[in-house]
């Protein structure tokens, strides 16, 4: 038994009309009756009661229109089901950041833009994004510093200044620039699952001839309650500051900045709904860029 028999015999039984039901599939009247005279055949009962060239169900015939409405409605109903995550999928784009902040702020202002595009947002070391985006489990992938890799693609972002975050009553608070060697026996905070800053952070200390004394490793939503209880400082990123009201100043020994990038397989064809993403990131720290700037 053959889908297009069912759905022949479909348009037959709701029309009774050979010649109707003809013209509604586009087919020949004898190619239709053939079609019909064969499934009677392979079910081995007549469904149809024939009156020349009128024909109508019998009592056989409406019990097998039951099952075969119902068929083809499910029928409809898989080809919906399948079509639709079909579009979602399509309209998804998965993301994968080392650090929640890259898009602090920018993400409500995408969503309200394209309210129709599905996110899937994850957090990873920046080695596992590299993974991530060589296996192409995910689109895009933010990181910092930016990701150097043959397979893959890599738009700078930003070079955003870092400054030295310090609780409201630190003596030094009233400063406009602090040197580094200053804060050399203060106790630090550094941020938790991020090894490429935290080892930045200590590159910058060792230069300034000491090793930072890491007190707290945490993450940026415990950041700003720590520094606010007098307990640490940090060397941050101005926008990180920002975002949680910190105070801080500026570093007296050069004008230290850490570059994020955003990435991509070089090789993986981007849906619409990626390169919307891709477009509308790049253009947001474009026209951010003071806010990460002193």
């Amino acid at each position: 038994m053959e889908l297009l028999q069912l759905k022949y015999f479909q348009v037959v039984a709701h029309t009774e009309h050979l010649s109707q039901a003809a013209q509604q599939l586009n087919i020949a009247q004898p190619s239709l009756s053939l079609t019909i005279k064969r499934l009677e055949n392979e079910l081995g009962v007549s469904l149809f009661e024939r009156n020349g060239r009128h024909i109508q169900l019998n009592a056989a015939g409406k019990a097998f229109l039951q099952h075969v409405n119902r068929i083809l409605l499910e029928l409809e109903n898989a080809k919906l089901a399948v079509q639709t995550i079909q579009k979602e999928e399509f309209n998804t784009v998965k993301i994968t950041l080392s650090n929640p902040r890259f898009l602090t702020n920018l993400i409500s202002d995408f969503i309200t833009a394209y309210p129709t595009i599905h996110l899937q947002q994850g957090i990873a070391l920046k080695r596992e994004i590299v993974m991530s985006l060589r296996k192409g489990e995910i689109d895009l992938g933010i990181a910092g510093p930016p990701i150097q890799d043959a397979e893959i693609e890599s738009h700078l972002l930003m070079d955003e200044d870092i400054v030295l975050a310090l609780p409201a009553h630190h003596p030094l608070i009233a400063r406009e620039k602090v040197a580094l060697h200053e804060i050399a026996s203060e106790p630090f905070l550094t941020l938790a699952n991020n090894e490429e800053y935290s080892d930045y952070v200590t590159k910058l200390c060792e230069g300034a001839g000491f090793t930072p004394k890491i007190r707290f490793e945490v993450d940026t939503q415990l950041l700003k309650e720590v520094i606010k209880l007098n307990q640490a400082v940090a060397l941050l990123p101005i926008s990180a500051c920002r975002m949680g009201n910190l105070h801080y100043v500026q570093i007296a020994d050069a004008a230290y900045t850490y570059p994020i990038g955003l990435s991509w397989h070089k090789n993986k064809m981007p849906t619409p709904a990626i390169e919307m993403l891709r477009n509308f990131i790049i253009d947001y720290y474009e026209r951010n860029k003071v806010f990460y700037k002193l």
